[in-house]
């Protein structure tokens, strides 16, 4: 039985704006929602990296950033490894233990999260878990991890694109909330 739904699509395409509409229709049923998302974030009008948070708590940190020096690079980022593991690794796990917790948001799984063993092996524990997992996955990304995604029939991975994203949240959700 299919527990798990990864979106995947073109950068842009606002697989994290679909994500949250499907958070806030699970939420609006009633249920809880664990786990991380991440957004870019812009002052004026320039990207200056990207925000981690915790859909549980609300702690929020930095994935990555132009500024913070220190970490893996990945083009003009560096990725904050302490936060990654602290906020988004942590959110997972509670998410994993939390009986409250009904469905476990994974957002994203892409270069730069993956270089976090810690990650990688939260995100193989709640692929295995009970409870319905909703992530995204990057599209291109070459890992261990994402290949084992990309050929497990218990996944189901949609592509998002222009025709498809005003209106697939919908479908996304009552599956969810028929798994829950």
């Amino acid at each position: 039985m299919i527990r798990s739904f990864f979106l995947t699509g073109a950068p842009g395409v606002g697989k994290t704006s679909i994500i949250l509409k499907i958070v806030n229709s699970i939420r609006g049923a009633g249920y809880e929602v664990g786990g991380m998302v991440s957004r870019e974030v812009k002052e004026r009008g320039v990207r200056i990296g990207f925000e981690l948070e915790d859909l549980n708590t609300g702690r929020k940190g930095w994935l990555a950033h132009k500024e913070i020096c220190r970490g893996p690079r990945i083009g003009k980022y560096f990725v904050n490894m302490n936060d990654l593991d602290a906020i988004g690794v942590g959110a997972i796990q509670n998410s994993l233990i939390n009986p409250k917790i009904n469905l476990i948001v994974i957002d994203e799984i892409g270069p730069m999260e993956l270089f976090s063993n810690n990650f990688v092996n939260a995100v193989r524990k709640a692929i295995n878990s009970d409870k319905p997992l909703l992530g995204s996955i990057h599209r291109k990304s070459k890992h261990s991890l994402l290949d084992e995604i990309r050929t497990m029939d218990k996944i189901s991975i949609i592509t998002i694109n222009f025709e498809n994203r005003d209106y697939i949240h919908n479908d996304i959700s009552s599956k969810i909330i028929n798994l829950i």
